[in-house]
């Protein structure tokens, strides 16, 4: 009779692949000794060898059972079942290795490629990193909560981007997240952001944002909580907006 470990040296597993094989049904239970050792036999050498020989060559352990009781012709049917799943696998897996290298290849993984490529003239002007981590955030937002609103706010902050005086004023409340919400700098770029808002007037958004409020609300609000003076500068502006009479 043979311990577990001196089956396990006999086959070239390990004590606790046996165990592991005995816990999923693959293996019988010996019977135990008086001291309550398991002991096994020449037919568990010939089972273990069975199971070892499969999941070498890859077979699943749930599916170890199977081929072990499989005759000749189950036997080359269950194979062909296995291969084809693999097959199915390796497919999947091919196709994520390609989603990743494409991924990969953008740069800026989770945002489409025209908004990564306004970002990097962005950089190109001078917006600190900063600045962009939080332009990557709101526009995850946007993609999210208002997908359908993308391309249009896009295509809107390009324009705008165009213009001279616009990224003047972008550059300089980069400048201001460090600023002291008192620094009268502050009060310039409000008035200077509502004077430019007067003199483009951009097209009235169709949107009615009470549709989801909340989610509006999350966007424009992201900046508010990341710097003091950004939140006095949204505040100024907003009073002034409405004295300007924007809606």
């Amino acid at each position: 009779m043979l311990t577990i470990g001196q089956l396990a040296d006999y086959v070239g597993v390990t004590r606790r692949a046996i165990r592991h094989y005995h816990a999923l049904g693959l293996l019988p239970e010996p019977e135990r000794t008086a001291s309550g050792y398991r002991s096994y036999d020449a037919q568990d050498v010939v089972e273990l060898h069975r199971i070892k020989v499969l999941t070498d060559a890859g077979v699943p352990l749930s599916r170890v059972r199977e081929l072990v009781d499989a005759d000749p012709t189950e036997f080359r049917d269950a194979t062909a079942r296995i291969d084809a799943e693999l097959a199915e696998r390796i497919a999947e897996l091919q196709a994520t290795r390609q989603s990743l290298a494409r991924l990969a290849e953008r740069g800026e993984p989770f945002l489409p490629p025209q908004v990564t490529r306004m970002h990097a003239e962005l950089r190109t002007l001078g917006v600190s990193e900063r600045t962009l981590a939080l332009e990557r955030d709101a526009w995850l937002l946007i993609m999210v909560l208002f997908p359908e609103l993308a391309d249009t706010w896009l295509h809107t902050q390009r324009a705008m981007l165009d213009d001279p005086g616009y990224r003047d004023l972008y550059l300089r409340t980069d400048e201001a997240v460090d600023w002291s919400p008192d620094d009268p700098r502050i009060e310039e770029i409000a008035r200077g952001t509502i004077e430019w808002m007067t003199a483009y007037r951009p097209p009235p958004d169709p949107t009615n944002w009470n549709d989801d409020r909340l989610a509006y609300d999350l966007i424009t609000d992201y900046r508010r909580h990341y710097s003091p003076a950004w939140r006095r500068l949204m505040e100024r502006m907003e009073e002034l907006a409405r004295e300007a009479g924007f809606g």
